[in-house]
């Protein structure tokens, strides 16, 4: 019998605060990667997460594309949180001394999670964070990076995670780490729905509710075969042993792949999608329970009804 990780028994967060430090010419992009689908998160499953805007300086800041961000309060007024954000820019060269910006960084990312994005990395190796630690950043400033910080073990891996440091370069690098922090921390449901939130223009075509960014980023090329399938059967959905003979695998084995690269069983993942697609479809489609229902392989209303609370223990609104 296979035997499930042992990390999935631990309950999932209720609650979560976070800091975002931005620093001059920040993405836009990184920012909204890394926060929405947090937002989403909030907004879908009434979930207690809420987060601080700061600067370096602590005076307005400009994206690259000009966009001016206040922040929402001083660092040094800023509390200790369970993550922290720290969203480098175009401008990361800085010869300022870095003992003074660790000393403003520490009080409120010394306990927490932290996610540096884009540039942050070199911040995070600038203030001595990273040293002996594994880390990334954008694939252009690799080799510079290396150079600059001989101390860091620097990997070309698109993420990097070295105990409380977690390290990416490009947005969906980002998108990626942030849905793989709330799939660790609110559970695989709540991160496939906001992953679904990301949808690209092939899966509107197909009328599926195919979360391409909800997968992680090391997904094998067998399981996005599967899931193309997944996503375009969610009317009629194929039986697990039928899937696994398009994949060409053993029963067994096709469990094995989904539990090691997506930590659940493929049918919980098909009802999962199912279910993300039905909560689409009740916000955007226009349509009744009675037709979302079918429309999403659920004999009637009232069973999709069960099989969301079951799932995402909350009613279908």
């Amino acid at each position: 019998m296979l035997k499930m990780p042992k990390w999935n028994l631990k309950l999932p967060m209720t609650r979560l605060n976070l800091n975002v430090v931005l620093f001059d010419a920040f993405s836009n992009m990184v920012l909204a990667c890394l926060l929405e689908p947090l937002r989403v998160v909030r907004d879908q499953h009434g979930l207690d997460i809420s987060w601080t805007i700061l600067t370096e300086t602590d005076l307005a800041v400009k994206s690259s594309s000009g966009i001016a961000v206040t922040p929402d309060s001083r660092k040094a007024e800023a509390v200790a949180a369970d993550l922290a954000l720290i969203i480098g820019g175009d401008i990361f060269r800085d010869t300022r001394s870095a003992k003074t910006l660790r000393r403003s960084l520490d009080p409120f990312i010394s306990n927490a999670t932290v996610i540096a994005a884009d540039t942050g990395t070199w911040v995070l190796a600038r203030c001595g964070y990273l040293k002996g630690r594994k880390a990334t950043l954008h694939w252009q400033l690799l080799d510079e990076f290396a150079e600059t910080f001989p101390q860091v073990d620097v990997k070309s891996d698109s993420v990097v995670r070295d105990g409380r440091f977690w390290t990416c370069g490009t947005a969906a690098a980002a998108l990626d780490l942030m849905l793989d922090y709330i799939r660790d921390h609110f559970g695989s449901a709540v991160a496939l729905d906001a992953g679904a939130m990301f949808l690209h223009d092939n899966a509107r075509r197909h009328g599926a509710s195919y979360p391409d960014q909800s997968l992680p980023f090391r997904a094998s090329p067998t399981l996005k075969r599967v899931l193309q399938i997944m996503s375009e059967t969610l009317e009629n959905p194929e039986p697990i042993e039928a899937l696994a003979a398009a994949a060409n695998m053993p029963e067994r084995s096709f469990h094995r792949l989904f539990l090691r690269e997506l930590h659940m069983p493929p049918g919980k993942y098909y009802v999962l999608l199912r279910l993300a697609r039905a909560r689409e479809l009740l916000r955007y489609g226009g349509m009744t329970r009675g037709e979302i229902a079918l429309r999403c392989g659920f004999a009637s209303a009232s069973t999709l009804a069960r099989s969301f609370r079951k799932h995402h223990g909350s009613a279908f609104v």
